[in-house]
């Protein structure tokens, strides 16, 4: 093993760090990737209202744990002590949970974009329609939940993400 590790860093004192990364693989004389941060800013700005989604369920949540005199059991499943609360509370909670849903898509696939040469202006504002459209679909379900209301803003919101996909996978082809 000795012997092994000797090696090794004889071969690295002998050897410039341009030569390790063509051997790797990386080339010096590839330009770095250019990052658009402006298509960057959704995706921020999407996970940070998921963090207002995520103080107002349990800004609601536990008061409410408090004046129901729930007792937080463990043998007691989740869902079932959950269905004690109001809805108007579950309301909260449950699109805190589709916050973890169908942006698991939309985070990537800003990345990818952001990383792309061929997205654009029409891109950025797919990604931002698709969060106003993500927002107005927590503010609708956490206060009204009118579920016919619901279900338009969150096919709006699954056709834009779609067009944010086809775009970004058409650019990524290019």
């Amino acid at each position: 093993m000795r012997e092994f590790i000797a090696l090794e860093v004889g071969f690295l004192r002998s050897h410039s760090h341009r030569h390790i990364n063509t051997m790797a693989g990386l080339s010096c004389a590839n330009p770095p990737v250019a990052v658009d941060r402006g298509m960057l800013q959704p995706a921020v700005a999407l996970a940070a209202w998921t963090f207002v989604m995520w103080l107002w369920m349990y800004a609601t949540r536990l008061p409410a744990i408090r004046r129901q005199g729930l007792k937080l059991d463990p043998a007691v499943p989740p869902k079932d002590l959950m269905a004690a609360l109001p809805a108007n509370v579950r309301w909260k909670a449950d699109n805190y949970n589709h916050l973890w849903e169908q942006p698991t898509i939309f985070y990537p696939i800003v990345i990818i974009a952001a990383l792309l040469p061929g997205t654009g202006a029409a891109d950025l504002g797919l990604a931002w329609a698709f969060v106003a459209l993500r927002v107005a679909h927590s503010v609708w379900q956490a206060t009204i939940n009118a579920i016919e209301v619901r279900f338009v803003l969150f096919a709006l919101s699954s056709l834009v993400l779609l067009a944010l996909v086809v775009r970004t996978w058409v650019a990524l082809l290019a």
